[in-house]
């Protein structure tokens, strides 16, 4: 019997859960940010999907993981427009709840010239996701890989999220943003925690300025239980450090234009390369990749970049380490 031609296989995608919030974000483009009290005019507005949990799932779903989201949206039009989103990027919303009677969470952010953010959220349903409505999806749970949670929803939620995982055997990703301290008991159960700079300071008390610091910073948070560390710098790179590993990862060098949500790419294209079975350090740079692909464009969700393109950018920086490294010789 005459065979057809053989398909190539697609690659199974890696179960990742994400647990978190969903917002919309009101963003004001303009020279600079506002000082204290200070009007400033003829800046561009830009609505967009955004949350620190919604971002970090639909950059998990672009960068090639099969993305369950656990969160709260309100039974308004921002809700409606959030769920389309999810479903628009293949993520299974079969544990978002709609709340009847608290709004969707709302993002006010502007953005200066230089890339540069401020924001404030106005959190909403995010503030009623429930340890209850956690545990209803112990089942999704169990099955992941890699578990990723933030803190724009209650601590408490949080902690029993990771109660639940650390019971399953499943390997937790914190991010902790936005800063705040952290119980004892949590940290002893995350597998990765990934603070920026402002936030490894809160947590540690060292102003992590350079590489030196990030190291001290990162010690501080091992010697409390936590696994593994990855400290984001911005465009200086990620510094990694658990049992096995100590290092820097430089950053890409892109022209940014708003960082809005990078270090929420970072984290979503982190958790997919982890559970892909990459080690930390590769994963690290292929979250970074995606990162500095993300500060390229404006708004959050808007701006996390397709497998594709992540690849593409990690082959462009072998290419270039190589051209290097024949010069030097």
């Amino acid at each position: 019997m005459k065979m057809g031609k053989q398909q190539p296989v697609r690659p199974i995608k890696p179960p990742v859960l994400v647990i978190g919030s969903s917002n919309t974000d009101l963003i004001i483009k303009a020279a600079r940010i506002p000082k204290p009290g200070e009007t400033i005019l003829g800046g561009e507005f830009v609505r967009a999907a955004g949350g620190k949990g919604a971002n970090q799932a639909v950059a998990a779903a672009r960068a090639g993981g099969a993305v369950t989201f656990i969160a709260r949206v309100g039974r308004d039009a921002n809700g409606e427009q959030a769920l389309a989103g999810f479903a628009a990027d293949g993520i299974n919303v079969s544990h978002v709840i709609r709340d009847a009677k608290t709004p969707s969470g709302v993002a006010l952010i502007f953005v200066g010239k230089n890339g540069e953010n401020s924001i404030a959220v106005a959190s909403g349903a995010n503030d009623k996701l429930s340890r209850a409505d956690v545990r209803k999806a112990k089942g999704v749970l169990r099955r992941a890989r890699v578990i990723l949670l933030q803190l724009e929803t209650p601590l408490k939620t949080v902690a029993a999220s990771v109660a639940l995982a650390a019971a399953a055997g499943v390997r937790v990703v914190l991010n902790p943003a936005p800063a705040r301290p952290l119980p004892a008991q949590l940290l002893k159960r995350i597998y990765l925690l990934t603070p920026n700079q402002s936030e490894a300071e809160l947590l540690t008390g060292v102003a992590v300025t350079n590489e030196a610091a990030a190291a001290k910073a990162a010690d501080k948070l091992l010697a409390r239980g936590v696994q593994n560390v990855i400290i984001t710098m911005g465009s200086r790179g990620a510094f990694v450090s658990g049992k096995d590993v100590r290092q820097l990862i430089p950053g890409f060098k892109v022209s940014a234009v708003d960082a809005t949500g990078a270090g929420d790419v970072f984290n979503g294209a982190l958790v997919v390369a982890l559970a892909e079975g990459r080690a930390l350090l590769e994963a690290a740079r292929f979250a970074s990749a995606a990162a500095a692909i993300s500060v390229t464009r404006f708004g959050a969700q808007p701006s996390a970049p397709a497998r594709k393109e992540i690849l593409a950018m990690l082959a462009t920086r072998k290419v270039r380490a190589g051209a290097e490294l024949r010069r030097q010789k």
